[in-house]
């Protein structure tokens, strides 16, 4: 691919200090970047590596409780680090776009998507507010939102989590910027629309020369995003090489140890005996919000103790929504759902605090789910007071024992605020706070999709551990299809709200297939630098801002 080879953004030694514990340390130690114009570079590593805190500081921004200590931030022949702030606030958002990991975090619940989208253009005189309108419902459609002429009048809230994080691609898209931070885009996608976006942010940077960092943690996604990719551990610089060296032959033994991940598969479980009692079973489920737009159809199936019921489908296709129902937070409007047995009431206002208890729920978005005012020990502590009914001493040694469990150190961790930690720290705590309540069934609302590939696979075989320890019942909601093979028993496919297909793990990956359980499995991205342009010729794509439109 032919690009015009000019530096666009070049840092020099870039140092990054954090406080904590009442002083100052080191957190990117000396990294160096040099990106052209239209040029897209890769950052990854685990948790805590530094991708995000670098990929803000290219803008000239260090987070709260951080700042650039040392070294040189430019661009466009612009130093960041010594800019007053005016002409920082002209660049961001008009030059310089970001789209952050959490689009839940991140958008105003108050204004519609539309608002928030046009604010910047308009703000900046490159677009009038109708302009900004149509361009957005272009971007929409684009990027495979559905009604896109009508979807941009919705408050955040009223779309999916996917549909969100695609709402915020556009916005970040809406001013032209000649650099995007993608901050893990993709992270709460499904694999079919991860397709489409991945293509729509290609088509981007081709169209309009666009250079982009991309943070992630899932290679494969980097491998077709990426012209050069550059590997991070600790705030340290490992390697960096294209796309193509790096995946074919990486030199050091860290980068390495990220290429061999996912090593992790058990086998399925036998299936139940005929006569035991499931620990949940949804029956012939029919849901809808307001009791007016109706989201699930005749949804049935159950979850037995020990074993882990995988959920898989498309963003919107009545995953989460399915959760939200069997935990009693939205009422079905037909149907039932028995835990071991006995009917459960569909409002959680109406069941007793042991049914409560031994249901538990981790969310998606650890960002919104944890109070940024409480402190660790308090998220964790409060649900293992209130079941546990534990005071003081014996308090604070079950917070410990959990922290241990997540493996985040007590010592470092108990008092510190979630905005003290990465995302997949937050993630960990979120699943402590679920076992704090001692559950018999716990619902895992993508728990890995914050993690990076090396933590995910830890936490995966920590939930396997509790699992065989505390024969605790897993609904598995995912769209990761490796995480699926790693860890279910059953797995249950939906599409826009109804079952489509449903059986034991080993039948699911094995053809032949529903259509679209072949859909979903045929997108699941490979380490292969052209399996993405393979994909879209195979489907028929010109374009491949157009993918979006092709499986369909």
């Amino acid at each position: 691919m032919t690009r015009e080879k000019d530096v666009l953004l070049k840092v020099r030694d870039l140092r990054i200090e954090a406080f904590a514990d009442d002083k100052w340390f080191e957190i990117v130690h000396g990294v160096d970047m040099t990106l052209h114009r239209g040029e897209v570079l890769g950052l990854i590593g685990e948790s805590g590596a530094g991708k995000s805190t670098i990929g803000l500081a290219a803008m000239g921004f260090a987070r709260d409780g951080c700042r650039i200590s040392g070294g040189s931030v430019e661009f466009d022949g612009i130093e960041l680090t010594t800019s007053p702030r005016a002409d920082l606030r002209a660049l961001r958002g008009a030059r310089i776009a970001y789209v952050a990991q959490s689009a839940a975090a991140s958008f105003n619940p108050s204004h519609k998507l539309i608002d928030q989208h046009t604010e910047a253009p308009v703000h900046y005189r490159i677009k009038k507010r109708l302009e900004s309108q149509e361009d957005a419902m272009e971007l929409y459609a684009k990027l495979r939102l559905p009604n896109p002429e009508e979807i941009g009048f919705r408050y955040p809230h009223q779309v999916s989590g996917g549909q969100l994080q695609r709402a915020m691609t556009a916005m970040a898209m809406s001013c032209r910027p000649d650099l995007i931070i993608f901050d893990e885009p993709t992270t709460a996608l499904d694999v079919t629309t991860q397709i489409e976006v991945l293509a729509s942010i290609r088509d981007i940077v081709d169209q309009f020369n666009t250079a982009a960092i991309y943070i992630t943690h899932d290679l494969a996604v980097v491998a077709q995003m990426a012209d050069t990719i550059k590997v991070l551990l600790r705030g340290d610089e490992v390697e960096e090489s294209d796309t193509r060296t790096m995946l074919d032959s990486p030199k050091e033994d860290y980068t390495k140890s990220l290429w061999a991940v996912r090593s992790f598969e058990r086998a399925q479980k036998p299936l139940p005996a005929k006569d035991e009692v499931p620990v949940v079973s949804v029956k012939d489920v029919d849901a809808a919000y307001d009791g007016v737009n109706k989201i699930l159809y005749d949804v049935s199936f159950d979850i037995y103790a020990g074993r882990t019921v995988a959920v898989v489908g498309e963003s919107g296709s009545g995953k989460s929504t399915t959760a939200r129902v069997i935990t009693g937070l939205l009422p079905q409007m037909k149907g039932e759902v028995a835990f071991k047995g006995e009917v459960l009431p569909p409002r959680y206002q109406d069941r007793t605090k042991d049914q409560l208890r031994q249901a538990q729920m981790i969310y998606q978005m650890a960002d919104t789910a944890l109070n940024p005012k409480s402190r660790i020990c308090d998220l964790i502590g409060r649900p293992a007071a209130f079941y546990g009914d534990l005071k003081g001493t014996e308090l604070k040694k079950r917070v410990d024992e959990l922290l241990d469990l997540i493996e985040l150190e007590p010592k470092k961790y108990y008092f510190r605020y979630p905005s003290e930690l990465s995302g997949g720290q937050k993630q960990r705590i979120g699943i402590a706070r679920a076992l704090a309540a001692d559950p018999t069934f716990i619902v895992c609302d993508e728990v890995t999709s914050a993690l990076d590939q090396l933590v995910a696979e830890g936490i995966l075989r920590l939930l396997d551990n509790l699992q065989k320890e505390l024969d605790l019942a897993y609904m598995f909601i995912t769209h990761d299809l490796a995480t699926v093979r790693s860890i279910a028993d059953h797995v249950v496919v939906m599409k826009q709200g109804r079952v489509v297909e449903q059986g034991p793990k080993d039948e699911m990956f094995t053809p032949p297939h529903d259509p679209y359980t072949d859909l979903l499995l045929s997108s699941v991205p490979e380490m292969d630098p052209d399996w993405l342009t393979t994909l879209l010729e195979e489907r028929g794509v010109d374009n491949v801002g157009e993918a979006a439109h092709k499986h369909m």
